[in-house]
């Protein structure tokens, strides 16, 4: 396999654990490290500084294994440290489990020279050398691996360039989006958060020429969540601060607004704060959101509607991908209906209020802050894909929390809650809120039934399977609703939902 190199100047040895930290945060199982150079060269420096961050421990005792030949560490991806420096036969690497390591996690090998080429070519190849009173890197990989580096080294460049220069990097959060979250401490400042945002490239065209990404409005770089920042905060309402920004790289430092959520630790919604989290959208949608709204000075944003398209190719999902898991691969007749019937829901929804829709406003992306008061209780994260839409969806993605089970009885305290201080507001119609909340309801649950589907089938990510059931279960609830006839009929007549919506 191909590579190529990558060159960094190391002036000291914490460049070098800087380094390290770099490479850390973005290697995956499978990655195989070879640390060359003389003796003294700092290798283990190197190999010390990665294991660190990868256990997230800076104070973690990490011996050579000069003598045992290799050491393991229970990280959040497994990690062993091998030294063949007294390797007296490259045989020998296979009886100390270097495929079993590779296969299950990082490997680091320290004088992979020795091995007699039976660490393979497809590695990372580190050298490090001496030059005038500090050392030079090399950094050698296949091309996949080594956009993976490089990226990281401009994360890393850019930390540098900010008051959080020096400060220590580690893995806090990279799942089912494209974005990746990393935290950043340094001594004398709060722990900040680094989000990881290059630029989304566009998929396969799968309508008028058009990606998914386009059809369904979602965010493509950071300037939407920027600017949906700047408008949050500008009501008082407490996102982030951005303290750094690379918009053109994808990279923002920001504001870490804690840890706490909005669930225990047996995962199960806590009233208090779900029925806080109602009444803060119900301030938020109060508010008359403008279509635009400021990036940086100059530059602005223009927040696109959650339209006819979007939600159309949203609720597809559920054929393209859920469907075909249940029953088999529907024809062409099915999918023309299950459009038909959607559409005429959907044609309902004109009469429905329009505010800003912050799309995941749910357990995930809630933060609690029990020593604020009021709204600013309240900490909100991820929405980026924010759009001008109906707002009871919004209302729709708390009260049935894909992520956790929200039973019927606290369902309904977070609607009353939400409707009561609506009222208290100014005038406010129920039923027509009711009737949108439904409809909304029906509708994000099919589109997550079939990203969910999606994770498991196509990305190999099986643990978002095991919330099937719970969204089955909302989808019966949303169902019930009059307005949600047309599609009903087309849901129990699949036998998919039947048990739960009869």
């Amino acid at each position: 396999m191909s590579a190529r190199s990558l060159q960094r100047h190391l002036a000291d040895e914490s460049r070098t654990v800087l380094l390290g930290e770099d490479i850390a945060a973005v290697l995956k199982p499978g990655d195989v490290l070879a640390l060359e150079g003389d003796l003294g060269a700092g290798k283990t420096t190197l190999a010390r500084a990665i294991i660190r961050a990868l256990v997230g421990d800076q104070s973690l005792e990490v011996p050579s294994p000069t003598f045992t030949l290799v050491q393991s560490y229970d990280a959040r991806i497994p990690v062993r440290h091998f030294d063949l420096y007294r390797l007296s036969d490259p045989g020998e690497l296979l009886e100390l489990g270097f495929d079993e390591a590779r296969e299950e996690g990082i490997v680091l090998v320290e004088w992979p020279e020795r091995a007699g080429g039976l660490i393979g070519d497809d590695v990372i190849r580190i050298r490090l050398d001496e030059e005038g009173e500090g050392r030079v890197a090399d950094i050698a990989a296949p091309p996949e691996a080594l956009a993976r580096i490089g990226r990281s080294l401009v994360i890393g460049d850019f930390i540098e360039k900010t008051d959080w220069a020096g400060g220590h990097r580690a893995f806090l959060l990279g799942d089912a989006s494209t974005r990746a979250y990393e935290t950043v401490t340094a001594e004398g400042k709060p722990r900040v958060i680094l989000m990881n945002a290059p630029q989304r490239p566009d998929g396969p065209p799968v309508r008028d020429g058009k990606p998914y990404s386009r059809i369904a409005h979602l965010a493509e770089n950071v300037k939407p969540f920027v600017a949906i920042d700047n408008a949050l905060r500008g009501q008082g309402i407490a996102a982030p601060e951005i303290f750094a920004r690379d918009i053109r790289q994808g990279i923002l430092l920001i504001e870490d607004l804690g840890s706490e959520g909005v669930i225990d630790g047996a995962g199960r919604p806590i009233a208090e704060r779900y029925i806080a989290a109602a009444e803060l959208l119900a301030r938020l949608h109060a508010v008359d959101w403008p279509h635009e709204c400021e990036i940086v000075p100059g530059s602005r944003y223009r927040i696109p509607d959650y339209d006819h398209g979007a939600m159309t190719i949203e609720v597809e999902l559920y054929v393209d991908w859920y469907l075909p898991e249940m029953t088999g691969t529907p024809d062409a007749h099915i999918r023309d209906r299950f459009a038909r019937q959607w559409n005429a829901v959907f044609d309902r929804l004109k009469r429905a209020e329009k505010s800003l829709v912050l799309r995941d406003f749910h357990s995930p992306n809630l933060i609690w802050r029990g020593d604020r008061k009021g709204h600013d209780r309240l900490g909100i994260i991820d929405f980026q894909d924010a759009l001008i839409g109906p707002s009871a969806y919004d209302v729709a993605s708390l009260a049935m929390d894909a992520r956790v089970t929200v039973e019927p009885v606290l369902e309904r305290a977070i609607l009353d809650a939400y409707c009561r201080a609506r009222s208290a507001a100014g005038a406010f119609d129920r039923a027509a809120f009711e009737e949108a909340y439904a409809i909304m309801a029906a509708q994000r649950n099919s589109k997550i039934l079939g990203i969910f589907v999606r994770l498991n089938n196509r990305d190999g990510k099986p643990q978002y399977m095991k919330h099937l059931p719970r969204i089955r279960d909302y989808m019966a609830r949303a169902l019930r609703h009059e307005a949600l006839a047309p599609v009903r009929e087309f849901y129990a007549g699949i036998d998919v939902l039947a048990p739960a919506v009869g």
